[in-house]
């Protein structure tokens, strides 16, 4: 659908978060390592709002500095003392003067609403609703407010639970929060709403009951319980981590990537995999992850920052960390760990291996117990692997360090120069042998334990 109007997006972000117990803002803890307030920005972006107001509390000058780094002085605005969010959107008025154009009341403490589901809301709007808001099916109903549609379909009021009757509680169309409307009409409706209240607060939700009261219609939009989810506390933000790692699940499934024990399976916000992936139980994706098509996952694996390419195995028990391009049909073994590093195709490494800072040419294989020593202290150096190299098992690459093709290194050997293509390099003492030592040795301790007991 063509958009009528602009859009734009209050986000609401200055709730205490008390219940948190943490001197991290609330709306900074994360859920699939994205913070809940980028969360929410991202929806608005998504939406196409050519204006974000976010406002905050003066308690939570953390996410004040992260929205003012993000988006700029102009789309901050300040709640304090904080007298609810009737009050709290009319705080972020300066910051829209000027605006034309319909707005949407987003939570920052909300994270995981689709944008299939905000469009609603100003579709509604775009439509000719004069206010819509947000609205789902709770299992439980419990305190949420209702939201009493007459038969028309048409929003009449939301009614606090406290202050509902007995007909209107049996209603589970709940109220989420979220509500869009034209900018003008909502700031001249928020004139309007009082605080007489148990609280003596000013309630977002009494715009409806007087946009209805001056004749104008409002629409219910539904939404899921689920996306819907505010996080509060501690337990609420594991749920809505559950909630997230539940439905990425199934839509990963439904791509045609195998999980073979899907509830062992966590996944970041941005995780991209395609068809024919498998992936064993217990792996952990964190941010900037990619897999292509063909690549196998094995258990107990952590991949973060990484791209790996068409049929590459990794694990079990390896660690892919940021920068790793980790090539097609590379074998990433057990207590193996990637960082900076760039595999071509076909590169083996299979067993107790560090790759820091390296590039390792196609067809390579790094032998048991590899180090790359790549940092002194100060400074992190780079080493540069050929195509076909043989490094032997328990080689230290003490960087910068180069290795031409086809070069091989000897097993146990600390390679501190470079080495030429096609050449062998390889650095141990010379291996004493003592005839006899080893039976002496036994004869004599065997006679010494006997004598103890």
């Amino acid at each position: 659908m063509t958009v009528s109007k602009a859009r734009a997006a209050i986000i609401l972000a200055a709730g205490q978060g008390t219940r948190m117990k943490s001197s991290l803002s609330k709306v900074l803890h994360k859920v699939a390592g994205r913070a809940m307030l980028d969360w929410v920005i991202a929806l608005a972006r998504d939406l196409d709002c050519e204006k974000i107001v976010v406002v905050t509390g003066a308690h939570n000058q953390d996410a004040t500095k992260k929205v003012i780094a993000q988006l700029g002085e102009g789309a901050h605005a300040l709640q304090e003392p904080p007298m609810g969010t009737g009050h709290a959107v009319n705080c972020a008025k300066d910051a829209m003067s000027g605006f034309d154009g319909n707005v949407i009341v987003l939570y920052a403490d909300t994270p995981l609403i689709t944008r299939e589901t905000a469009v609603k809301a100003f579709e509604a709007v775009e439509n000719g609703a004069s206010v819509s808001v947000l609205g789902f099916e709770a299992k439980i109903p419990g305190a949420y407010g209702r939201l009493i549609e007459n038969k028309d379909g048409d929003l009449l009021e939301i009614v606090e639970a406290k202050e509902a009757t007995a007909d209107q509680l049996a209603i589970n169309l709940c109220n989420s929060g979220v509500m869009a409307a034209n900018a003008k009409d909502l700031f001249a409706h928020l004139e309007n709403v009082t605080n007489e209240n148990a609280k003596g607060e000013y309630y977002l939700t009494d715009v409806v009951g007087l946009a209805v009261n001056a004749g104008q219609k409002c629409k219910a939009v539904r939404g899921t319980e689920d996306e819907v989810m505010g996080v509060n506390s501690r337990l609420e933000l594991s749920q809505a981590e559950a909630a997230f790692q539940s439905k990425k699940r199934v839509e990963m499934m439904e791509k045609g990537v195998t999980l073979i024990a899907p509830e062992t399976v966590f996944f970041s916000h941005d995780t991209e995999i395609e068809n024919d992936v498998t992936i064993e139980p217990n792996v952990v994706f964190g941010e900037g992850v990619v897999v292509k098509s063909g690549a196998t996952i094995r258990a107990f694996t952590h991949i973060e920052g990484g791209i790996i390419g068409n049929g590459a195995i990794i694990g079990p028990y390896s660690r892919i960390r940021p920068g790793s391009e980790i090539g097609k049909d590379v074998h990433i073994g057990n207590f193996v760990e990637t960082k900076n590093a760039k595999l071509s195709e076909g590169v083996k490494a299979n067993h107790l291996t560090y790759l820091g800072d390296v590039t390792i040419g196609k067809k390579t294989n790094i032998g048991a117990g590899t180090i790359t020593c790549n940092y002194d202290g100060y400074f992190k150096y780079k080493t540069e692997i050929g195509e076909g190299v043989l490094i032997g098992s328990d080689t230290m690459l003490v960087a910068p360090l180069k290795i031409g093709d086809k070069a091989m290194t000897g097993s146990g050997s600390t390679i501190t120069e470079d080495i030429p293509a096609g050449a062998l390099s390889f650095e141990r003492n010379a291996q004493t042998i003592k005839e006899k030592w080893a039976d002496n040795f036994h004869a004599l301790s065997s006679a010494k334990k006997a004598q103890m007991k």
